[in-house]
């Protein structure tokens, strides 16, 4: 490591992940929605464009102008959270961090070039050490997996667009872009909370800080269970109409609802795959080049798979049991026509077909997706 850790002693033991992939924490949410966002008619050219202009100095010396830099002589306490994050997650350039005025509890990753931390006096004020280290961790997994650049490009767009909502049709052209990198952002902070578990390797901090987050510096009138079961009941309530609202309600957010981070977080720290992390079994980054894309869209199906069957919204309910009656109709749809037209030998057009995955509606696809949600 740098010479940043050096010297450096947490407040207690914790796990170290040395080489550690982003992969490793990655939701499969997140992944697929930055391919599909890649894919975007008209992203690539202006991802290009905006990477040249975008003023990357001029932000840096923002922040050293206007704001508080962290280091050994200011903030020290969040300077040594900053090392052990990055100790802990093995990166090994300590990004620069900075508090920001600002009464509002907030924290970002940004940059192009190189990522910067900015956490507000509202956050710093808010949070405990313990809860802090989470949040510190988590924009540290944002910096790992290569956030920063994206999130800046998402600010830069967003305030463009408010700059020149007068023109007529003058945000249509950068609207859907925007819409996409939010759909990505909201499931980036998946991830990235998961990285803040593996640092702070507290998750009752970790729900902590979700509940300041939501409802302010008042955990002695707070539940963790009660902040739970909010998840459980946003999602299973109401019917088409109340989906159909959520989805509305969502879409000009950065970030998730902050009752549905806290229950996909405590769901993946219960998990065989963070159990797995751990215990020192994860992807390191020395493998990231030999992984492949198939079988990062094979998880994301999967994971989409069984969120479509487990899920309690009405929405997805509808459209599982859609699917699973369109499963059914063309297993029903195979089975007749094998028996029309295999007559007498149709049992032995079954037995070619029983090795080979996929052949024959009946036996394939139902099959395979159920296989697929298992691995997801």
């Amino acid at each position: 490591m740098t010479e940043n850790h050096q010297g450096n002693v947490p407040s207690r033991q914790r796990k170290r992940f040395p080489g550690i992939s982003s992969r490793a924490y990655e939701h499969p949410a997140d992944r697929s929605a930055l391919v599909a966002l890649r894919k975007l008619s008209g992203f690539d050219t202006a991802f290009k464009a905006l990477s040249g202009l975008l003023p990357e100095r001029s932000l840096r010396l923002l922040f050293l102008s206007d704001s508080v830099r962290v280091s050994d002589a200011q903030f020290s306490q969040l300077n040594d959270m900053l090392r052990d994050a990055c100790y802990i997650l093995d990166l090994e350039k300590v990004p620069s961090m900075y508090v920001t005025q600002d009464p509002k509890p907030n924290a970002m990753c940004i940059g192009m070039d190189e990522p910067i931390i900015v956490v507000t006096t509202g956050l710093v004020e808010l949070l405990d050490e313990e809860e802090m280290r989470a949040v510190i961790g988590h924009e540290v997994g944002h910096a790992l997996s290569g956030h920063a650049v994206y999130r800046t490009i998402l600010l830069f767009l967003t305030s463009l667009a408010l700059k020149i909502a007068w023109v007529p049709l003058g945000t249509v052209a950068i609207t859907a872009i925007v819409t996409a990198l939010r759909e990505w952002f909201r499931k980036s902070e998946l991830s990235a909370d998961r990285a803040g578990l593996l640092v702070g390797q507290d998750v009752q901090a970790s729900m902590r800080g979700l509940m300041k987050i939501a409802g302010g510096n008042h955990l002695h009138e707070m539940n963790v269970d009660a902040f739970l079961a909010q998840a459980d009941e946003y999602e299973k309530a109401g019917d088409l109409r109340d989906s159909v609202l959520k989805i509305l309600n969502v879409l000009p957010r950065s970030h998730p609802f902050t009752t549905v981070r806290a229950a996909e977080l405590k769901k993946w720290s219960e998990s065989r795959d963070h159990q797995r992390i751990m215990d020192g079994h994860y992807p390191r980054r020395t493998e990231d080049k030999d992984t492949s894309v198939t079988d990062a869209f094979r998880e994301s199906a999967g994971h989409y798979a069984e969120t479509v069957r487990t899920s309690k919204d009405p929405l997805m309910k509808l459209v599982g049991d859609i699917a699973g009656g369109a499963g059914d109709l063309a297993g029903d749809l195979g089975g007749r026509l094998r028996n029309r037209f295999g007559g007498q030998g149709g049992g032995q057009g079954t037995k070619e077909t029983d090795g080979k995955p996929g052949s024959g509606a009946a036996d394939g696809m139902p099959r395979e997706t159920g296989d697929g949600q298992s691995e997801g």
